[in-house]
């Protein structure tokens, strides 16, 4: 049952071969366009989970003790169920868009715009956040927090040079995609690898040292560390740039966030036995600290501060991408401003555009303000509108199964689909919870602000569509006494 009153425009079948997007003239592929491959399809899962987040996780759940390692485990868990939900959901329609696509199929198009408009909300409000957060760590290289105009404009550089790379093709944002990925790993792997090595328990600290019980502390350091998987479906939103979709986003999917969840934890955990527990609970950079536990000197400030300026480079240049195929795919179906359909090189051009313009406009705001408590809030509100399309996502994944038709489900494998999208369903409404009340509060806002928009978008289209029946008067119904 579609949530609208006026039956939505169908989506085309999975099988169908897609219109050539508009400014690509006849479709003819490009050279600066270029399709994803497997490879490149998990540097833009891992590359987008992991940010800049990791360098102070390990000090930020070091409070609750080791039994935060459990909370990670429980979250890979249920992560990896999210994974396999993208997976099956993107081989039955492998089109550009993700759970916009995903939730359009199932419930029609109401619910099909707000999958998009919180998701597209999420991605440049969290890409102003990446750039202002970059800044702290350009500052160890380079002094320019000092002074808010040069911190300003050194988070507007962060910002377009991934939007360039953007512009140029989907060729060059692979390319950056999956440079930036393998050089984060180097030093990441380092920690986690070489730590192993270095390796003391004595430094771990008490298993549960937040003062509750043992069950209150997962939840708790859960808390803090929910949002660090957010970017599963990124290869699933670019579904159409990836070679042979229906099978390689699934693998990319899970392959992209186990390979993360391994990093997480195997970093965490060296983190964890190489800086003695009193002085992680303090630290501002323990990846630093855990490097000049191991070899020695200073320098671990300075590989830090770059690894982490590669990563927030890499997981911008990926963001800007999905911000922009999001809101091409609403577009595709009339329910963005139609400009936003329009492709260059494989890209949807006009979404960067929008996308890098305001984010820098927020990015601006909040350094030129005085005040970054308006950027906090919103911030905070991308962490309950994230988790809007993931839940939207893995309801029409339930939805095929209890349906029960024999196009969308493979009997044999009810039971397990259905454990694994249960499973994946809690996961995103444990998203939503951990958020907060302000967030959820904030966050819904945001959503019904979308509401109108979406009246506006569904009235030009009947407008458009129905021009005949609008210069026409209709017959009035014969009452018996007419002539």
């Amino acid at each position: 049952m579609h949530v609208t009153g006026t039956a939505p425009r169908p989506a085309p079948a999975p099988s169908e071969t897609p219109a050539a997007p508009v400014g690509d003239p006849q479709g003819s592929p490009s050279r600066h366009a270029r399709r994803f491959g497997l490879p490149v399809a998990t540097a833009l899962v891992m590359g987008n989970i992991i940010g800049g987040g990791i360098f102070l996780l390990p000090a930020s759940i070091a409070p609750y003790g080791t039994v935060s390692l459990v909370a990670f485990g429980v979250l890979t868990v249920g992560a990896i169920a999210l994974a396999l939900t993208f997976g099956k959901l993107a081989a039955r329609d492998p089109r550009t868009g993700g759970p916009y696509v995903y939730a359009r199929g199932a419930f029609g198009d109401f619910a099909g715009f707000l999958a998009a408009w919180s998701y597209w909300i999420t991605t440049w409000v969290s890409n102003a956040a990446l750039a202002v957060a970059a800044v702290g760590y350009l500052d160890v290289l380079i002094p320019v927090s000092g002074h808010r105009w040069t911190a300003c404009l050194a988070a507007l550089v962060i910002q377009w040079l991934p939007a360039l790379a953007n512009f140029a093709g989907t060729r060059y944002v692979g390319a950056v995609q999956l440079v930036s990925t393998v050089l984060k790993f180097v030093p990441l792997l380092l920690v986690a690898v070489g730590g192993l090595f270095f390796f003391d328990p004595s430094r771990l600290g008490p298993f549960n040292s937040s003062g509750q019980g043992a069950i209150g502390a997962v939840s708790a350091s859960a808390a803090l560390l929910l949002f660090s998987y957010l970017g599963v479906e990124s290869a699933a939103v670019s579904a159409g740039e990836v070679q042979n979709a229906r099978r390689n986003v699934g693998r990319a999917t899970v392959i992209g966030t186990a390979g993360a969840a391994l990093v997480y934890l195997l970093g965490t955990l060296a983190v964890f036995g190489t800086v003695a527990h009193h002085r992680l609970i303090h630290s501002t950079a323990p990846f630093s600290d855990a490097v000049n536990a191991m070899f020695g000197g200073n320098w671990g400030g300075w590989a830090v501060a770059i690894a982490a300026l590669v990563s927030m480079t890499g997981c911008l240049n990926g963001w800007t991408l999905l911000s922009a195929q999001t809101s091409y795919a609403a577009a595709r179906d009339g329910l963005f401003p139609a400009t936003f359909a329009r492709r260059r090189r494989g890209v949807p051009t006009t979404g960067v555009a929008v996308t890098v313009v305001l984010a820098s406009l927020l990015t601006a705001y909040n350094y030129l303000s005085g005040s970054g408590r308006v950027f906090e809030v919103l911030v905070l509100v991308t962490t309950f509108t994230a988790t809007v399309p993931y839940l939207l996502a893995t309801a029409a994944q339930l939805f095929h199964l209890v349906s029960g038709r024999s196009a969308s489900v493979d009997r044999g494998r009810l039971v397990r689909d259905a454990v694994v999208t249960s499973i994946a369903a809690a996961f995103s409404i444990w998203l939503m919870a951990g958020a907060g009340y302000a967030a959820v509060y904030q966050g819904a806002l945001f959503l019904f602000a979308g509401v109108l928009v979406y009246a506006v978008m569904t009235a030009r289209r009947h407008r458009t569509a129905t021009p005949a029946t609008q210069a026409t008067p209709v017959a009035p119904v014969a009452d018996g006494h007419t002539p």
